[in-house]
């Protein structure tokens, strides 16, 4: 069944994923991806580019995606397979456009969690919160510590538990 909404035109959100190379955890990951959109009913496309992909090429497609009314969300899966493409990773990410980046990794989505006003937000921490609510560990007045200060994981994961009242060292 597909998920439509008066949003969309009548249409089921669009999802598309990025992938460039062939990680295979990443493409297992892209495939749990699509699996999970087909249950819930929203349109899931995979665009496969290959590991000669350059930064420009890469680039461009993301600016295609940020113009195609069919494209609700992108998601450019990391890790991307060059030195080169590595390199320009934040520049990949901040080409997409806040209200499609769906990963929750552009500098307006995160100064969002920042100012305690979310919107799209980084997937794996807001997995763990769900996972400590799901288990009856609510956060507030807990000590937690974080390992790590990465944009992806680290830094989110300590907006978040400061968001949900924890102290973070």
């Amino acid at each position: 069944a597909k998920l439509e909404d008066p949003k969309y035109n009548g249409r089921a959100p669009g999802l598309t994923v990025v992938l460039v190379g062939e990680n295979p955890a990443s493409k297992v990951y892209v495939g749990q991806k699509h699996k999970a959109c087909e249950e819930v009913g929203i349109t899931s496309t995979q665009l496969q580019l290959a590991s000669t992909t350059t930064v420009e090429e890469l680039l461009e497609q993301v600016d295609r995606l940020n113009a195609d009314d069919a494209c609700d969300g992108i998601l450019v899966q990391l890790p991307l397979p060059t030195p080169e493409l590595q390199a320009a990773e934040e520049q990949v990410l901040l080409r997409i456009r806040a209200d499609k980046d769906v990963d929750g990794f552009h500098p307006f989505n995160l100064g969002c969690l920042v100012a305690r006003a979310p919107r799209m937000r980084p997937c794996t921490p807001w997995g763990v919160m769900h996972l400590l609510w799901s288990t009856g560990v609510n956060p507030y007045g807990l000590r937690c510590v974080i390992v790590g200060a990465s944009n992806i994981v680290g830094r989110p994961m300590m907006l978040e538990l400061l968001l949900n009242g924890a102290s973070v060292q």
